[in-house]
């Protein structure tokens, strides 16, 4: 009797893109030490996409942290026990739309709640050399972004925002055949 090798089936087949593909949403506390966890998960749902552009995936990826890290800083993400939902959805079959979620306004903080804006002028302290620019970079990188309570109600005003940023999708694997 012989035994024949049967070849191994992939870890994962990548799947092709459609209008309202979503992955699971995921769960990270907030604090920047978990700033790779987030990257290395994002990846390994974007490897899980057909024929995705590497280019694309590493501005989607670079956006998301990003925002990953606005929410922990800007956000009660940020406090002890704070956490921030990351979403990936693709809105059409050729726009991936990555999304975090924060836990709203800072309990500390003297400033009333405020959604997300790119800052139009450096401030006059120096910080502009170190930070400030990161909205400024998912401007540039993305289709489009935007940000949005996450409860619409007045009296809700302050419970988290959501904040995101669309890329355009087209399939590697398609320009490769025409």
């Amino acid at each position: 009797m012989f035994i024949v090798p049967q070849p191994r089936p992939p870890a994962h087949t990548a799947a092709p893109a459609f209008e309202g593909r979503r992955w699971p949403c995921r769960l990270y506390p907030g604090d920047l030490s978990h700033t790779s966890r987030f990257r290395a998960d994002l990846r390994r749902d974007l490897s899980e996409l057909a024929g995705l552009v590497i280019d694309t995936a590493d501005d989607l990826v670079l956006c998301a942290s990003e925002l990953y890290a606005n929410a922990v800083d800007h956000s009660r993400s940020g406090e002890p026990d704070g956490h921030v939902i990351r979403t990936l959805t693709m809105p059409t079959a050729d726009r991936l739309r990555v999304g975090v979620i924060d836990d709203g306004h800072r309990t500390n903080s003297p400033h009333p709640p405020m959604l997300p804006e790119i800052p139009r002028t450096a401030p006059l302290d120096g910080e502009w050399a170190e930070r400030g620019r990161g909205l400024l970079l998912i401007d540039h990188l993305a289709a489009a972004w935007g940000s949005r309570a996450v409860v619409g109600f007045p009296f809700c005003e302050g419970l988290g925002t959501f904040l995101w940023a669309e890329f355009a999708h087209t399939d590697a694997t398609v320009k490769a055949v025409s």
